[in-house]
C-alpha cells in the first residue's frame, strides 16, 4: 500500500521522455520500462513535482472528473507498478 504523505523520488538510473502528451519511463539499470497515456503522464508529472503523493492526489482530484475512491485506487495502482519496476522510490514513509 502506498503512503500518501510520502514523496516520490526518481532514481538516477531512470529516464522519462514525453512525446505528444504520452510518456515513457525507462530504468537503465534493469531495462524495465513503462508506457504512460496522457492521464498517466499527468500523474507522473504531479508525483514528481508535488511535495507529497497526497498533494499530487489533491491536484488530480481537482483536475479530473473522478470519485476520490477511484482516484485513490488509480494512484495506488500506478505507483505500485512504478515501484515494482524500480522506476520510483518513496521517501518519508
Amino acid at each position: 500500500m502506498v503512503s500518501f504523505p510520502s514523496k516520490v523520488v526518481v532514481p538516477d538510473t531512470v529516464l522519462f521522455r514525453e512525446l505528444e502528451g504520452r510518456g515513457v519511463l525507462l530504468n537503465l539499470k534493469t531495462e524495465s520500462y513503462l508506457s504512460l497515456d496522457d492521464v498517466g503522464t499527468r500523474m507522473w508529472t504531479l508525483f514528481t513535482t508535488e511535495p507529497s503523493i497526497q498533494a499530487a492526489y489533491d491536484r488530480l482530484l481537482g483536475e479530473y472528473d473522478v470519485t476520490p475512491d477511484v482516484l485513490r485506487h488509480d494512484v495506488e495502482t500506478l505507483l505500485g507498478e512504478m515501484l515494482d519496476h524500480g522506476l520510483v522510490e518513496l521517501k518519508g514513509e
